[in-house]
């Protein structure tokens, strides 16, 4: 491997070179999905992109950088929560969406590994960290729009709720590894909700 390598992010998008990521991004969510980050490497990729291996070693340097792309691409479109019920219902909708994901044949395996990928690379933690951000960022338009509507207190932290709701599920599905039921989703809708209507989830800067 020569010369230096290129940040994915800075890489000029459009023609040969998006097709390029789009095989290279979407071959290592696969194998991370089917064989985990330990079998993840940049032979197997190669083999199922159909881009050769100095190529990937030039662009992205090696496994963490792919994993570091890979989720940037996971990211990279236009999903919005619906926002047209109330709290409760919008928060409920995109709790059994975001469970729905998980139990997906083809993307849910993607979701679990890249999970795991964060306890075994430093770079992966930082892409983990951005890809929540992103679609907890997204999420709060929810709590944004129950703010504007009066149903949350004004200094209400919309991301801090998204984390309240999510962390049950979460814990259920990767560390006690138990089925969660629609109950569970409402249980952790309500939680939620009751403590932002405490007052639990105050954010001193939106006074």
């Amino acid at each position: 491997m020569s010369g230096e390598t290129e940040n994915p992010g800075e890489i000029r998008p459009g023609g040969r070179t998006a097709r390029t990521r789009d095989a290279v991004c979407r071959s290592t969510l696969q194998v991370l999905a089917e064989l985990g980050y330990a079998e993840l490497t940049v032979e197997r990729v190669a083999e199922r992109s159909g881009v050769h291996k100095s190529t990937i070693y030039r662009r992205w340097g090696g496994i963490d950088g792919l994993v570091v792309d890979a989720l940037a691409f996971a990211v990279d479109d236009d999903w919005e929560p619906d926002l047209s019920g109330n709290v409760e219902a919008n928060l409920m909708e995109f709790a059994r969406m975001a469970l729905a994901s998980f139990a997906d044949p083809v993307y849910g395996p993607t979701h679990t590994a890249v999970v795991a990928a964060a306890f075994q690379s430093d770079r992966a933690v930082d892409a983990v960290h951005r890809f929540f951000a992103d679609r907890f960022g997204r999420t709060s338009m929810i709590i944004t729009r129950a703010i504007e509507n009066g149903e949350l207190p004004q200094n209400t932290d919309p991301e801090a709720v998204i984390r309240a709701l999510m962390a049950p599920i979460y814990f259920r599905l990767f560390i006690s590894r138990q089925s969660v039921t629609d109950v569970d989703l409402e249980q952790a809708v309500q939680a939620a909700l009751a403590a932002a209507l405490a007052g639990v989830f105050e954010n001193q800067e939106r006074r």
